[in-house]
């Protein structure tokens, strides 16, 4: 029998696209013919996820796994919502979750994790999860909070399983109440979605370009410079309280701060992460007439 060597592995994945251990297997068994593996795993089915890789997948679901005071949350994206229904993907996304509690929120280094009771990589067995579903996929992102001597509360929007849905929220918090008050505050972030938890860890680009549109607006009423400088502050500390978590009106209760809200809790909001699903990605517009126009001309 021909040796099974990691050179002949590399090019059989290059040219099929399919998993490692698949590639192993079907060398395996075609004696290290390289066409007659890339045939083994045509026949497997494996070898196709390759050419679903260009397609653009924006649907999905997104994940969250907690354990005391550490979270992560996970994108997992499809191309159509119908495969957020099955079963498969969705035990895909919960065990990816789980596994990016120890990824320490790097993509890299989740995809290279060994995924439970395959013998393949966490990237291994979405390539043999594309080969089984048939639409193309992709562990889009990950990100893990954590806080000492406190707790992470978590909130999924939209969910159809535990710890599944549309839109992952974790909080950290410190304080004899933080599980409970995290979880409120973490609907808040799914409702609100801020842009950052103060003032302090503002986005500076965010701020200059709210402070030049800002600048340009006062310009046109024609006021003197002096004023305008007064009104740039006025309206700066207006985009604070849309913007920034602990400015914002609580979402509970319609009239405090969160900031005041969570000091009155005895908590203290140390982080957050909010992911909503598909947020970013330009999705293809389908003009289905146009293509049903663009057939009957053919």
């Amino acid at each position: 029998m021909a040796a099974i060597t990691a050179a002949l592995v590399k090019e059989l994945r290059d040219k099929s696209g399919a998993g490692m251990m698949d590639c192993k297997k079907a060398l395996s068994e075609t004696d290290g013919d390289i066409d007659g593996a890339i045939d083994w795993l045509r026949t497997k089915g494996l070898a196709a996820a390759a050419k679903k890789a260009g397609r653009i997948a924006a649907e999905g679901l997104v994940g969250v796994a907690v354990e005391g005071n550490k979270g992560a949350v996970v994108e997992v994206n499809s191309e159509t919502d119908f495969v957020s229904r099955n079963d498969q993907f969705q035990g895909f996304v919960s065990t990816v979750a789980k596994l990016g509690l120890a990824s320490n929120g790097d993509l890299d280094a989740l995809n290279a994790m060994d995924y439970p009771q395959t013998g393949r990589t966490v990237a291994e067995e979405l390539t043999h999860l594309i080969s089984t579903i048939g639409e193309n996929m992709n562990i889009r992102r990950v990100q893990v909070i954590n806080v000492d001597g406190g707790e992470v509360a978590s909130y999924m929007h939209g969910a159809i399983a535990d710890g599944l849905g549309k839109i992952g929220v974790l909080v950290a918090a410190t304080g004899a109440d933080a599980t409970t008050f995290g979880k409120q505050v973490a609907m808040h972030v799914a409702a609100v979605n801020p842009a950052s938890l103060s003032r302090d860890d503002l986005d500076p680009e965010l701020l200059e370009r709210e402070k030049q549109v800002l600048t340009e607006q006062a310009r046109e009423s024609g006021k003197p410079e002096e004023i305008i400088e007064k009104m740039i502050v006025g309206r700066i500390n207006k985009y604070y309280a849309e913007v920034c978590l602990l400015e914002q009106t609580f979402v509970i209760d319609g009239e405090s701060k969160v900031g005041k809200a969570a000091e009155a809790a005895g908590v203290e909001v140390k982080s957050f992460v909010r992911f909503g699903l598909g947020e970013g990605i330009e999705k293809k517009e389908e003009d289905f007439a146009a293509e049903v126009a663009a057939v009957a001309g053919a």
